[in-house]
């Protein structure tokens, strides 16, 4: 009598360079072609995305608006337009904070890939960043259209563009039958189901002075973690660090925490709120969260002291 061998359940993984990030894509299943054509389903959507949005592009539907700001309205898909409202929605929540016209603050002002010396006074960099505001991005939901108020307004999606993608991404999976697995967007990342043991899928909370290490542990099955911190880009001078995340109302870079992790349902919450908490502050932040339902924070001091919302406990 022939002995049933009961398949492994496995891990399968594969990564590629998408939206200019690493992005790490991880199902659970027990056959390698299956999971790697179902990989090939989701790296195709975030590539739709990436083509969508990017600002590498001259005919995407980014550049299309920022090149007719301050001339006329500009006709996008439902997508786009969904994805514009939810980010002028989070810009109200969090007054501003966040903020898709970003675009328009002059690169020349903050390169943090090169040795900065010297802050800017506060006038010359409130000057840079007057054309950032999220109040003159004008909606008309009838006509599917987008305009920039004014002339030299920028948009871009680099504080939400990746946990969107990955959302998609997970959705994709989901509709094609993967039951569990993790889209890891340069260590912003949804997961669902369990790991190939059964066991939930824990993510460790990178050390704000050591990205390779990690200070602590979150079970987040079935929810999304993104961090924003200054350990990966920053610069110092006289002594203190700047982080790279520059506060739109000033224009000057955020100081007082290393670091801000989110966690949420959703890749594209988690993903656009990590960064306006770090630009609100620790009490401002944590005072936001904690009025949100299904929302989480661990924030980091410049003091290395841990400060996290009501709802979260660490492992």
């Amino acid at each position: 009598m022939p002995i049933l061998v009961e398949p492994t359940v496995q891990e399968y993984k594969q990564s590629a360079r998408l939206m200019g990030n690493h992005f790490e894509i991880t199902i659970v299943g027990v056959d390698a072609s299956w999971a790697a054509e179902k990989i090939t389903l989701a790296i195709a959507e975030i590539r739709r995305i990436e083509l969508l949005l990017t600002t590498f592009r001259d005919n995407s539907v980014t550049n299309q608006i920022n090149a007719q700001a301050g001339i006329g309205p500009v006709v996008v898909e439902q997508e786009v337009f969904e994805l514009i409202h939810r980010s002028l929605r989070i810009s109200a929540l969090t007054d501003g904070a966040f903020d898709i016209t970003y675009g328009s603050i002059d690169k020349r002002l903050w390169n943090f890939d090169q040795q900065l010396t010297a802050l800017p006074d506060a006038a010359t960099a409130r000057n840079l960043v007057r054309l950032i505001n999220y109040r003159n991005v004008l909606l008309d939901e009838e006509a599917s259209t987008v305009m920039l108020r004014e002339r030299g307004m920028r948009i871009g999606f680099g504080g939400i563009g990746k946990g969107y993608a990955a959302d998609r991404a997970k959705a994709v999976l989901v509709q094609a039958g993967v039951k569990s697995g993790i889209v890891n967007a340069s260590g912003d990342l949804i997961t669902w189901g369990c790991q190939a043991d059964g066991r939930p899928w824990t993510i460790g909370i990178a050390h704000p002075d050591n990205a390779r290490q990690s200070f602590s542990s979150l079970n987040i099955s079935n929810m999304a973690i993104a961090t924003s911190g200054n350990y990966e880009k920053y610069a110092e001078i006289d002594g203190k660090r700047y982080s790279h995340t520059i506060n739109p109302r000033t224009g000057l870079p955020v100081t007082g925490i290393k670091s801000v992790t989110i966690i949420s349902p959703y890749a594209e919450i988690a993903d656009a709120m990590a960064t306006p908490v770090m630009v609100m502050g620790i009490r401002a932040g944590l005072s936001l969260i904690n009025q949100i339902d299904h929302l989480a924070c661990i924030l980091v001091d410049d003091h290395n002291k841990i400060y996290t919302s009501n709802n979260i406990r660490l492992i």
